[in-house]
């Protein structure tokens, strides 16, 4: 038994080896972001904490929602997912997503008459 194992360490190393070096030379290539977010107050706080997680892309293509609704996935970013998303940040953060891709309330409990 001991002999079989002399046999199969080398070419054990040897597979290692090479498994090791072609993982070091394979790449992951990011597609360029394509989107930028509206320019507008507030801006550069959305770039810095949203932008790490994800791209602008996630922003532009959502529904216009209310500052509500902004708030509520502003903060489950930070809750849920752990975006490092200072709290003093998230007023600012949501007047700039409702400027620029947000909605109005609507009063859907009231009847037009």
């Amino acid at each position: 038994m001991l002999h079989s194992q002399k046999q199969f360490l080398p070419g054990f190393f040897i597979l290692l080896v090479a498994l090791s070096g072609s993982a070091a030379d394979s790449r992951l290539a990011l597609p360029s972001e394509t989107t930028r977010l509206k320019p507008g107050a507030g801006l550069e706080v959305v770039n810095a904490n949203c932008l790490l997680c994800h791209s602008a892309d996630y922003i532009s293509t959502q529904p216009p929602l209310t500052a509500a609704q902004w708030r509520a996935s502003v903060v489950k970013m930070q809750a849920k997912y752990g975006a490092p998303i200072s709290t003093n940040h998230i007023e600012s953060m949501v007047s700039y997503l409702v400027a620029n891709y947000g909605s109005a309330p609507t009063n859907s409990g009231m009847k037009m008459k």
